[in-house]
């Protein structure tokens, strides 16, 4: 409990934990780490916690349930509903760090990890402003959806119109009477095409490169969370049979509109990193037409775009739903910790074997929801840290 006169002092703890980034992740473990004695110092390069979720469009909820997507220590509250919004995300997060009183350092960027000089356990942080920190084990908690992936399509130099990242769209304001092509059909690009139809754009696009297993938010109340969270550990093959049963069950076949099934197994995309897209209105802006599937995108020609099909249309704004880099090249790409993807190898408790204390969390999408994954993993990485630092 905050402000509690029994809790130890851990500012005398010489060398603590550093916590890399305040989002969720970062938050959860920190807050693990200190109900267990440990001090944890969050260093966030913003000047906020939350900065990616307050970037993120307006109109976005949480995918999971409200009580299946707290973290340690603090439920949701009850108000904010069963499919939590972006703002409110925003200020759950804020009441957490509050209410943990965790110890955070904003505005500072820690740009490399290294081993602690030799003789000495731990790890050695380089940060901006010349700082030098030194720490008994490191979490890494930089985020999913770090640094924006834009392609780089032939020509897209020589487009007029607007051609931006979804990372820096927020509303359809600026898009009502528009011919707007959204490139990318993930959650995030499904979402921001029904968003822009629903919004007054003129006509909507949405450019296809892989067709999209479609999953039902909830189904007579009960959540596709939940069914993640039940199927996670069965065979691949058993979880992608009976998704194409439930599939062809709830899910309209969309082949017609250019949104066929795919042709690969559910769970096996989602072994290949790609998650369902849940439904919160594409399907029926497909079926009414508000939202047109058409090719991938190839290539840019002045005010055209090039379909991978040959076809060619002229947008008045292109948002790209194109995904994200991890970005931890700098920081620990010199470890050997990142596989061919850039991705870190190990997750949660587990630490790569040349890197002991060096811990990752955030890292991956499962179809489990992420927030829940984030909060066991924060109680694992702490259980880990606490065993660590007690026999240093």
């Amino acid at each position: 409990m905050p402000g509690d006169p029994t809790a130890p002092d851990m500012t005398t703890q010489p060398r603590p934990v550093y916590v890399i980034g305040a989002g969720p992740g970062g938050l959860a473990v920190a807050a693990a780490l200190r109900a267990r004695g440990v001090r944890a110092v969050v260093v966030e390069k913003s000047d906020e916690v939350g900065a990616s979720w307050r970037r993120h469009y307006d109109r976005l909820h949480l995918h999971t349930t409200r009580r299946l997507s707290a973290l340690p220590g603090l439920a949701v509250p009850r108000r904010f509903g069963r499919w939590v919004s972006r703002d409110d995300v925003v200020r759950y997060l804020e009441k957490y760090a509050e209410f943990h009183e965790l110890e955070l350092v904003t505005g500072v960027e820690v740009t490399r990890i290294e081993p602690a000089p030799e003789g000495e356990d731990g790890w050695t942080l380089h940060a901006t402003g010349g700082r030098v920190l030194s720490a008994a084990a490191v979490v890494v908690a930089t985020g999913f959806n770090h640094t924006p992936a834009l392609p780089d399509w032939p020509g897209r130099d020589t487009y007029g119109g607007p051609l931006l990242h979804a990372a820096d769209y927020r509303n359809p304001g600026p898009y009502a009477g528009q011919d707007v092509l959204v490139v990318g059909v993930g959650n995030t690009g499904a979402e921001i095409a029904v968003d822009l139809a629903e919004g007054g754009a003129a006509r909507v696009r949405l450019a296809v490169r892989t067709a999209p297993h479609i999953v039902r938010r909830s189904t007579a109340g009960w959540p596709a969370q939940r069914t993640g969270i039940l199927v996670r550990r069965l065979p691949v093959r058993l979880v992608d049979r009976l998704g194409a049963l439930v599939a062809k069950a709830s899910v309209p076949d969309l082949s017609a509109y250019g949104l066929p099934r795919p042709t690969t197994g559910l769970y096996s995309r989602v072994k290949q990193g790609s998650i369902p897209v849940q439904d919160v209105g594409l399907i029926d802006a497909v079926r009414s037409g508000k939202v047109e599937p058409v090719a991938a995108v190839d290539s840019f020609d002045g005010a055209e775009v090039v379909l991978a099909d040959g076809s060619r249309i002229t947008p008045d704004a292109v948002v790209a739903a194109t995904g994200y880099r991890r970005a931890l090249e700098g920081l620990v790409g010199h470890l050997g910790v990142l596989d061919e993807r850039g991705r870190p190898r190990t997750h949660g408790a587990r630490t790569p074997g040349q890197a002991r204390g060096l811990y990752f969390t955030g890292f991956s999408n499962p179809i489990s929801g992420m927030f829940r994954e984030m909060a066991r993993d924060a109680e694992k990485i702490a259980k880990a840290v606490a065993r660590q630092t007690a026999g240093s």
